[in-house]
């Protein structure tokens, strides 16, 4: 695991290439150690319905929510937290100089004793990737 869920704003899809944001972010997490390259996984979900600041339509939003298994440092967190931040705010860059776009993270663990997992990803990897 990270698994990374991305909302955002209906009004964004014209503007952003959602599928190139999602490859940037599974790009970033792959370069974070104690992200184990077979665990991630990167969605986006359009919103079509919302309501920003003071009602104007043009605000958009991206919001980025990683979900992890427990176990991680504090500082390991933090310092993951802030390289996929930083990896979406540079890919936005573009868009947010000229339009209104809120740009939000939040991280959170998972006790994984309440959630089980089983998958053949790590099976299918190419040789030569170690997966712990």
């Amino acid at each position: 695991m990270p698994h990374f869920h991305i909302d955002y704003s209906g009004n964004l899809e014209d503007l952003i290439d959602i599928s190139a944001l999602c490859e940037s972010i599974r790009a970033c997490a792959a370069q974070i150690d104690s992200f184990p390259m077979a665990g991630i996984r990167v969605r986006a979900i359009r919103v079509d319905h919302y309501a920003i600041a003071d009602g104007d339509p043009k605000h958009g939003f991206v919001d980025i929510s990683i979900r992890l298994r427990a176990g991680r440092s504090p500082e390991v967190k933090e310092q993951a937290a802030q390289a996929i931040f930083d990896c979406a705010r540079a890919f936005l860059s573009t868009a947010m100089a000229s339009h209104s776009i809120a740009l939000s993270l939040e991280m959170r663990d998972i006790d994984p004793a309440l959630s089980p997992k089983t998958g053949t990803i790590r099976d299918h990897l190419g040789r030569g990737i170690s997966e712990t």
